[in-house]
């Protein structure tokens, strides 16, 4: 270390593009990214007559050098993520791809690494940036359902899943959904090879059910209960696409044999949980449709209080959306949710562009005297 700062001294007679050659030199072959960083940010400072004391800092760049600076600080950080993503340093890569959003590189490299991880430091640290990061959940989801088991991969997921983007979610949903159907069916296969040693194995939960409702008799079950509330509630975010959907309205079919006192009741439209989940995946998949339209619409217009009706009608126009029904979900949001505009994530501006219903945006700005979103649906 003595000769690498002797070797910086003596460049100096060179001039400061020699000392930072040096520089730059001695550190790369120490691997000492962090520094390197700093050092090549420092370079940038110096060609533009800037002090160097703070290298990473944008206070002491003026308005005119900051563009070129900036350029300069996306490049070193890429830079620099790459090379400790090579060095097999997840976590302090992370540090520079998130800084400049650039996720892919890392979300890529987690996504090429083994599913199976044993606990310790390295997978702790490894869950924190795939999942609580957000540089790829469905990767995080896998970790922590190996090390971690269950109940503690849906409780990390419930903190996640509002700040995960659609894609997310649904990947990790489905992980969850097949993970949890493959236990549950196993479960209950065993508990029917003990009570019918006879009895031939079946390819599926439905199957393994079908006409067996003495397994659930005296409040039997064979699965953690709460476990399975959350995966089939989960499960509304997986879509015709995914396999998985079948998985999950066979969870919801079983969850509705359970015993009540197992049957958690959920916010409005969602008070008969099992039942209710089954009509809405059942719809998500393309299956009696209108049979889960109807009892879903007949909850709304049952329901008494304003605030669970907005919940429903929020989970229909979801509903009908998804499933391609545009001009029931703009009726039912114009009816039911035009104060949401601006005070959720719902727009109906978006609805109705979506839905191809610009017609119904102008009519709506127009009897609310909403000149701008009116101008925007004309001319869109």
């Amino acid at each position: 270390m003595t000769d690498s700062f002797t070797a910086l001294t003596e460049s100096k007679s060179s001039g400061a593009a020699a000392v930072f050659d040096k520089l730059l030199e001695s550190l790369k072959a120490s691997k000492d990214y962090h520094r390197l960083f700093d050092a090549t940010l420092m370079r940038k400072k110096q060609e533009l007559g800037l002090p160097l004391l703070r290298p990473t800092s944008l206070d002491d760049v003026p308005t005119e050098k900051r563009t070129e600076f900036e350029k300069t600080y996306v490049e070193a950080a890429r830079a620099a993520g790459q090379l400790f993503l090579d060095a097999g340093q997840i976590a302090n890569a992370w540090l520079y791809f998130r800084t400049i959003r650039e996720p892919e590189p890392v979300a890529k490299a987690l996504a090429a690494m083994p599913s199976r991880r044993e606990p310790g430091d390295e997978t702790e640290e490894l869950i924190q940036v795939a999942l609580f990061e957000g540089a790829n959940p469905t990767k995080g989801v896998e970790w922590m359902l190996k090390t971690h088991g269950t109940c503690s991969t849906i409780t990390s997921l419930e903190q996640q899943m509002a700040r995960l983007p659609s894609d997310d979610r649904k990947r990790c949903a489905a992980i969850l959904v097949k993970h949890l159907y493959t236990d549950l069916t196993e479960s209950v296969q065993a508990d029917v090879q003990r009570r019918m040693a006879l009895a031939p194995p079946t390819d599926s939960l439905r199957e393994a059910i079908a006409g067996r409702d003495w397994i659930f008799q005296e409040g039997n079950y064979h699965i953690d209960v709460s476990h399975l509330n959350a995966v089939v509630r989960f499960a509304r975010f997986l879509d015709k696409s995914c396999p998985e959907l079948k998985l999950a309205i066979e969870l919801s079919e079983y969850g509705s044999h359970l015993d009540p006192q197992f049957q958690y009741p959920s916010d409005p439209p969602f008070g008969e949980f099992y039942p209710a989940h089954r009509h809405f995946l059942l719809a998500l998949a393309g299956e009696k449709v209108d049979e889960a339209l109807a009892y879903f619409r007949e909850k709304l217009n049952a329901e008494p209080d304003e605030r669970d009706k907005q919940l429903i009608a929020y989970v229909l126009v979801d509903l009908t959306s998804r499933i391609g029904r545009w001009d029931d979900a703009v009726q039912l949001a114009e009816q039911h949710l035009l104060n949401l505009e601006d005070s959720s994530s719902f727009s109906f501006s978006e609805l109705c562009r979506d839905a191809g219903r610009m017609d119904v945006l102008q009519r709506v700005a127009q009897s609310k005297n909403d000149l701008v979103t009116f101008t925007a649906a004309l001319l869109s």
